[in-house]
């Protein structure tokens, strides 16, 4: 008998203990991060337990109308499981999982997976489980990765991009101050896609201060004034680059080459991958050739990002 509960604020230390000690979660996954997005989500986290009262999963989630989204406010958040999770147990939780949602009436489970780079241990049984209960792919990103024990050349365009930034006088540094970054990063939004940074900047400030060592704004400066910077999110394993963008200054003097540059060699050589993040729209559908064009000049090839639909 497996059993599935509601999260409740009471289970908040047990939460992040499970996501501490599990195979596949980052910080993103700790309540200090998902209860950020309580003004804007109805949270309908699970708790999964054996019969034994063993704790088994996790799942981030929160309900719209008659579906369950794994989470809305979140780039991935699947099923979170410890080292023990096997696949006969995992078909066993999504069972549960399934008979709880038909008794909260809810007709649609939106799942997002996570992906692969962030596993600790190999932790794909919950596809195996969506494709057994007939769910089908509804979205498909690219990520553009590099694994950095075998990283490949950079392309020649990017090694003369470099060059010419390593002739002038820049300093490549992190930052505390978010704001002069921000108003680059939102005017270019604003220009390019007529959008708005996914945080604010109190936001990103806010979970700064929450994790301050998972996320960081590193920036390149030029006489004093910003031409490009990176938020990045560090997981330990994975240095996800979750903010992008320079000036037009940092454009013609290739300043956001060398500020990637430094970070893939120096900053997070460690890590076991240097993720770039996505260059799709609509819903995978749509590639931006010259954005993953660059991303792919510094050696980066693709992982995928997989989204499911299940019907309940």
């Amino acid at each position: 008998m497996i059993k599935v509960s509601r999260y409740t604020r009471e289970k908040r230390e047990c939460w992040d203990r499970f996501v501490l000690e599990s195979k596949n979660a980052t910080f993103l996954l700790l309540r200090d991060y998902l209860d950020y997005h309580s003004t804007r989500f109805i949270d309908h986290s699970l708790l999964v337990h054996d019969a034994k009262g063993t704790l088994l999963a996790l799942l981030p989630a929160n309900q719209n109308d008659g579906t369950l989204q794994s989470h809305g406010g979140l780039t991935y958040g699947g099923i979170i499981s410890a080292a023990s999770m096997t696949t006969p147990t995992m078909l066993a939780v999504f069972d549960a999982v399934v008979l709880y949602l038909r008794g909260q009436d809810i007709k649609r489970l939106a799942y997002k997976t996570i992906p692969s780079i962030y596993h600790r241990y190999p932790a794909e049984e919950d596809r195996y489980a969506l494709f057994r209960l007939d769910a089908h792919l509804t979205r498909r990103d690219v990520l553009s990765v590099i694994a950095q024990e075998s990283r490949l050349p950079y392309q020649k365009r990017r090694r003369r991009k470099i060059a010419q930034a390593g002739k002038l006088t820049l300093e490549i540094r992190t930052a505390d101050d978010y704001g002069p970054f921000w108003a680059i990063l939102e005017e270019n939004l604003i220009a390019a896609h007529s959008a708005r940074p996914v945080h604010t900047l109190d936001e990103i400030r806010m979970l700064a201060q929450r994790f301050p060592q998972n996320i960081r704004l590193h920036i390149c400066l030029e006489d004093n004034n910003v031409v490009a910077g990176v938020v990045v999110f560090d997981t330990g394993r994975v240095a996800h680059m979750q903010y992008i963008s320079t000036s037009e200054r940092g454009r013609d003097i290739g300043a956001l080459d060398l500020l990637f540059a430094t970070l893939i060699e120096r900053d997070y050589a460690s890590r076991a991958w240097f993720d770039f993040g996505i260059s799709n729209e609509d819903n995978g559908r749509y590639l931006n050739v010259g954005l993953i064009e660059q991303k792919e000049g510094f050696g980066a090839r693709t992982v995928v990002h997989d989204f499911y639909e299940l019907t309940i």
